[in-house]
């Protein structure tokens, strides 16, 4: 379809339905056609199958008919329409004709804000009363940024540092005082970058209008806050959470982006080697057992627990999870529910509850105690499939973190399928990175063909940078820093009866390491150093995610 086609499909979409709903029921309108009556209009709906209407027709029938439209129904292939919601999906709709903001951008902050060229501000422009953001009640839910940042200069700053990094693909935003200025920087590809800077009394009024957003209490600067910021923009839910904390120069915050697009959700794109997604996939078919994935903060975990359950979606099987937070909308037949402590929801208390309403498969977030380990090895063992997460720095330290949690051996050894420790490698840029041979010594590292081609990234530094955005020759697609995107490195330990008696025996960790490799099991390094030879990443990113697993 023409991408004035794909504007109409997505500008139905979003007026009528929701992309969420379209890729669940297999459903997308098309187009509208003129018909007699000459007020009449036809809207055509495609459906992957006519026999869907049974439960989804009356729905679609609601939702158009107060608009006078009436319905034709056109069969077309899962796949068809799959690709209609995808191109949908990328095609963006700006809403409100008084705001320009075509290009979100660190120049986009400095003009919201009216900054000159030597930093300084108008004192009155921008003198916000903290009262007046107190007294101001703002519904989340309903909230519209694109009406916000209409307010004052400050709020339409704080709207482009949000919306900018969102669509940037940054995963933090760091808001710190310094002792004359306020900086901002961020983190992309799991890496810190700087962002923008400007003068510390700007800096406090952004910080204000970003707590008043996320609910927190705007006048209390000491004490360490949690709040969340909802917004919508452009028909796309902004979701950030938001944490406070008092350092020797003021109040910073840290903004976690959460991406709550589920069409990311899909283990052929995740996990590169088709061996070990392949078995990774028979484990996940399991009908009873403990799954794992293990890992720090931020290795994709969550993204690789929620792809597993959408594939176990079948239906035909009760799916609650326990998370915090939730990032991800799965859809679907699976119930998620927050953990909430503060009324005693824990990840025991809540795999408690669901341990009475029947489940099939259940997802704890993560184990952190021996309650909740213990109490998840008891429902494997009565039947359910449980997935969770571990920090551990590897799928063999894994086990010793569970021994330590005093699981006993027996136990763990009738529950526990497999564990999937992961890291997140950044990829290359395909634009910019240059190819080379593999040096003799690298070729010995990671254990690929002397002389074999890989690439190398063009890192560029600050000065640099600038003087190829002078010239117009920076990089658009990694902006000078080498790289873009991230991919996986993954190693799956299964618990085989060979590992269960090295368990028994009281085996080192590396002892099970080394057994494991001889069963197959792909190392994090060795995985990564694949991804090395099939030009996705670089040897120097691999070691710096890897090097304590290098061989």
């Amino acid at each position: 379809m023409s991408k004035n086609s794909i504007a109409s499909v997505r500008s139905l979409v979003d007026k009528y339905f929701s992309l969420q709903w379209c890729r669940e029921n297999f459903v997308v309108p098309i187009s509208l056609t003129p018909s007699l009556p000459p007020n009449a209009t036809i809207i055509n709906i495609a459906v992957a199958n006519i026999e869907y209407l049974g439960t989804i027709g009356k729905t679609i029938k609601n939702r158009l008919s107060d608009a006078g439209y009436e319905v034709r129904y056109v069969e077309k292939n899962a796949d068809e329409i799959k690709l209609l919601l995808d191109q949908a999906s990328e095609e963006r709709l700006i809403e409100g004709d008084n705001i320009d903001l075509t290009e979100f951008t660190e120049e986009a902050v400095i003009n919201a804000l009216q900054l000159n060229n030597d930093n300084e501000i108008n004192n009155n422009e921008f003198e916000i009363e903290f009262d007046d953001f107190e007294e101001e009640e703002i519904e989340e839910e309903e909230e519209d940024l694109s009406t916000e940042m209409l307010s004052s200069p400050i709020q339409k700053a704080a709207g482009i540092i949000l919306i900018s990094n969102v669509r940037n693909g940054v995963s933090d935003i760091h808001i710190e005082p310094k002792e004359k200025n306020c900086k901002i920087r961020i983190r992309k590809d799991g890496v810190m970058q700087n962002y923008l800077s400007f003068p510390s009394k700007v800096g406090r009024q952004v910080l204000a209008c970003l707590k008043n957003m996320a609910k927190m209490d705007v006048a209390e600067r000491r004490a360490a806050q949690d709040g969340k910021i909802l917004r919508r923009f452009e028909n796309q839910k902004l979701e950030f959470r938001c944490s406070t904390s008092n350092g020797k120069y003021g109040e910073g915050m840290v903004l976690r982006i959460l991406n709550s697009d589920s069409s990311i959700l899909d283990l052929d794109k995740l996990i590169y080697i088709e061996s070990v997604r392949n078995n990774f996939r028979k484990i996940i078919k399991s009908t009873n057992g403990i799954v794992i994935v293990s890992g720090p903060t931020g290795s994709g975990k969550s993204t690789t627990l929620a792809s597993a359950l959408q594939e176990k979606d079948n239906g035909e099987l009760k799916i609650i999870t326990a998370e915090d937070p939730i990032e991800y909308d799965m859809g679907g037949d699976i119930i998620q529910h927050q953990v909430n402590r503060a009324k005693k929801q824990t990840f025991s208390n809540l795999l408690r509850t669901f341990l009475r309403q029947d489940p099939d498969v259940i997802l704890i977030g993560e184990t952190r105690d021996p309650e909740t380990a213990e109490s998840s090895m008891d429902a494997a063992e009565t039947g359910h499939l449980v997935f969770t997460t571990l920090h551990a720095n590897s799928s063999s330290s894994s086990l010793t973190r569970l021994l330590d949690m005093n699981v006993p051996k027996y136990k763990l050894n009738a529950s526990v399928r497999a564990i999937l420790a992961q890291r997140l490698l950044r990829k290359v840029c395909p634009d910019c990175s240059t190819v080379r041979p593999i040096s003799e010594q690298e070729a010995k590292k990671l254990n690929i063909r002397f002389g074999t081609p890989i690439r190398c990234a063009t890192n560029l530094s600050s000065s640099e940078k600038e003087i190829r955005k002078k010239e117009k020759t920076l990089c658009i697609r990694c902006n000078g820093t080498g790289y873009n995107g991230r991919v996986g490195t993954y190693e799956l330990l299964i618990l085989k009866r060979n590992i269960q008696a090295h368990i028994i025996e009281n085996k080192s960790t590396q002892e099970i390491e080394e057994l494991a490799k001889e069963n197959g099991m792909l190392t994090l390094f060795e995985y990564g150093a694949k991804l090395v030879e099939d030009q996705l990443t670089t040897v120097p990113e691999l070691l710096r995610i890897c090097k304590n697993e290098e061989q």
